[in-house]
């Protein structure tokens, strides 16, 4: 049977009847992707999984939480959405806005925003609102502005955004049988990390799986308000998907931590690099910094004994590394592109010496 996307499938698990009407791209249904190489260069016994959420319509996970809120949003009669966002989230809104025949307006960072992302938003057709402020600056003005326009928020804070997101957990289990020993989520404003502890508890108690993961969110060290324990007031991170200072989900992903027997910690932006560097050298995946923060964080916990030889462990990967191709390309061995003249000679030489 053709998939329908992600609340047709969860119809049964959804805040919906069989009146209402869906917005959807065909979302969801992402691949998990057992990594082969990156365990062996660990020299350590793990079966170590990636979420490739950069396969949604969008490019992104946003898209799980984007078609409930925008499906509600038009069950309950609006014709306009808002979000801030990084990217990710203004990309999917518009999307759905275009799909659902309604208006979009994204407010977003000036000068902020990965290239991926603005050109995303703005070829769906939504009216981009720059400011000059961050994410946390945007994110309080659309907390405000919901009561002086009708507009409906499609943030994290959102609910119906979690409800879709939490479906991620479902196909996890899904696949492997039962949940994974622990689970690595890169964290912004930490909706995704909440969203992805209420599918796995769902499915606990329904008898779906015979247990839940350990929770593990990971941040970039510019950007890491779980790490200092306060609000950052001015994050800066590379990865711009997670350079938010100001988390709308703070206190649910303290209490999952704490629920899951989990841990939050943070990473350079070297590090973060180097393991989406890794991630497409040695496993072939394509993923945005942000998404690579999980792999980092798996790494260097199961080299430390954190996460046990044994183990198994999923990333999730929220984003496409096309999202952000300036920072890809400023990571790449320039010397890698060779120029020669169009003739056999000179191609078979350059071929030659590569060998």
């Amino acid at each position: 049977m053709r998939y329908k996307g992600l609340i047709e499938k969860y119809r049964d698990r959804l805040p919906v009847s069989d009146s209402t009407s869906i917005i959807s791209l065909g979302e969801g249904n992402t691949p998990l992707i057992k990594l082969e190489n990156i365990p062996k260069e660990l020299g350590k016994e793990v079966d170590l999984y990636v979420k490739y959420e950069g396969l949604n319509p969008t490019g992104s996970f946003k898209d799980r939480g984007m078609t409930m809120a925008v499906t509600k949003a038009v069950e309950g009669g609006s014709e306009a959405i808002i979000c801030a966002s990084t990217g990710n989230t203004s990309a999917a809104a518009a999307a759905y806005a275009a799909r659902a025949g309604i208006k979009a307006f994204v407010v977003i960072p000036e000068g902020k925003i990965a290239l991926g992302k603005l050109a995303q938003a703005m070829i769906h057709g939504s009216i981009i609102i720059q400011i000059k402020g961050n994410f946390d600056d945007g994110m309080q003005i659309v907390k405000e502005i919901s009561d002086h326009a009708p507009v409906t928020i499609v943030n994290s804070i959102n609910p119906f955004r979690l409800q879709g997101q939490k479906t991620a957990a479902f196909e996890i289990i899904e696949e492997l049988g039962s949940a994974p020993d622990y689970h690595c989520l890169p964290v912004g404003n930490a909706g995704n990390i909440t969203a992805h502890w209420m599918g796995y508890t769902e499915y606990h108690e329904i008898g779906k799986s015979d247990s839940t993961p350990t929770m593990l969110g990971y941040q970039a060290e510019g950007a890491a308000p779980f790490i200092k324990g306060s609000r950052v007031d001015n994050p800066e991170t590379i990865a711009t998907a997670i350079r938010i200072g100001n988390p709308q989900s703070w206190d649910q992903a303290l209490k999952l931590s704490k629920e899951s027997n989990g841990w939050f910690d943070a990473f350079a932006d070297k590090e973060i690099l180097a393991a989406q560097k890794m991630l497409t050298e040695k496993e072939g995946v394509f993923c945005e910094p942000a998404s690579a923060t999980s792999v980092a964080g798996a790494m260097r916990d199961i080299k430390l004994g954190k996460i046990p030889e044994g183990s198994s462990v999923v990333c999730t990967l929220t984003g496409h590394g096309l999202k952000d191709p300036d920072s890809a390309i400023a990571q790449c061995d320039q010397s890698a592109m060779i120029n020669v003249n169009p003739t056999l000679e000179e191609v078979k030489k350059a071929i030659l010496d590569q060998m």
